[in-house]
């Protein structure tokens, strides 16, 4: 396994992590988590991924349950926490990023991760409700509290990440340390283009989600729609509308052939493709199966294949590679 710096701080993450979303908690058993977690933690992941609203908080408890059972040495991984959508109260005060909620929030997923404190705590979206100094002086305070180590923040925009910057230096506050982005082959924009300026700047590091298109770039929709994919879960109609649109599986099945030539797997070739962009720190694999996070976690073997000639076949499929602005 390979490990990056979060951006510019000091900690180490696994290039490949482990996330829970639409898994740990609803779609597969405590004990197949329990499995998927085991064999990530042997392969190097050090990285688990979680928030509050995954199942209800329910995955944080399946998470929580797998650390205290594994016994592994606290200081051996890294868990997170993410705070704005609840944990099924729609109460005001129940969602947001108010300093009540983040509070509450953080005390809430410490307990049901049965952890003394949060490696990662996120900010999971923008809140338009709450002041941006409100925001950032409570992370700060939960830093200083010992209840967290770093703060950042999940499909926030560039404009907003500085404007938490601004904040952090004009009161001599921690600001944001990394951001949880959508990135893969289809999904390029923010990543590479909007924040190419604060990389440099702040010194911003990405824990990335959904690398495989929520499993369209793998060879599982090329064909058939099959059974028991997250696609085909109740409650995710609106999902599986965005992702099986009929020009990505055409362009699905050019890049299966594609990695069929390189002797490895579309799934891998697409986690290879996003951890080989020096800007991300770490791809969070979900799996629901063994076989499939077993292969997957192999992924950064390929990335010695990704030559400049094969990224260009891949630039040539794909067709929707972001211009970087001229100033």
């Amino acid at each position: 396994m390979e490990y990056r710096r979060l951006g510019k701080s000091g900690l180490q993450v696994s290039a490949l992590s482990l996330g829970s979303w639409l898994t740990f908690g609803k779609q597969i058993s405590d004990d197949t988590a329990e499995d998927l977690m085991k064999l990530a933690y042997d392969k190097g992941v050090n990285f688990f991924d979680n928030a509050e609203t995954y199942a209800n908080g329910k995955s944080e408890i399946v998470m929580g349950n797998i650390l205290k059972k594994m016994g592994w040495d606290r200081s051996s991984y890294v868990v997170s926490s993410k705070a704005f959508f609840g944990d099924g109260g729609k109460l005001p005060t129940q969602l947001g990023l108010s300093r009540k909620h983040l509070v509450e929030a953080c005390d809430a997923a410490l307990k049901r991760l049965q952890v003394e404190y949060l490696d990662l705590y996120y900010c999971h979206r923008p809140d338009k409700n709450t002041p941006i100094e409100e925001t950032v002086i409570t992370m700060n305070h939960l830093i200083q509290q010992g209840k967290i180590f770093y703060w950042g923040t999940s499909e926030w925009s560039a404009q907003e990440i500085m404007e938490a910057h601004m904040v952090a230096k004009e009161y001599r506050l921690i600001g944001p340390t990394m951001e949880q982005p959508q990135y893969n082959m289809f999904h390029r924009e923010k990543v590479e283009v909007e924040f190419n300026q604060i990389y440099k700047t702040v010194g911003l590091g990405t824990t990335i989600w959904s690398p495989l298109a929520s499993g369209v770039l793998t060879d599982k929709y090329i064909g058939q729609m099959p059974e028991g994919t997250r696609l085909g879960m109740a409650g995710l109609e609106w999902l599986k509308q965005r992702s099986l649109d009929p020009h990505r599986l055409s362009l699905c099945r050019k890049l299966n052939k594609l990695a069929g030539e390189l002797d490895t797997s579309l799934a891998k070739l697409a986690i290879a493709w996003c951890a080989k962009n020096p800007n991300v720190s770490t791809v969070i694999l979900g799996a629901s199966k063994r076989h499939h996070l077993e292969e997957t976690l192999t992924s950064l073997e390929i990335i010695p294949k990704i030559t400049e000639e094969v990224n260009q076949r891949i630039e040539n499929i794909l067709e929707n590679k972001p211009e970087l602005p001229m100033f």
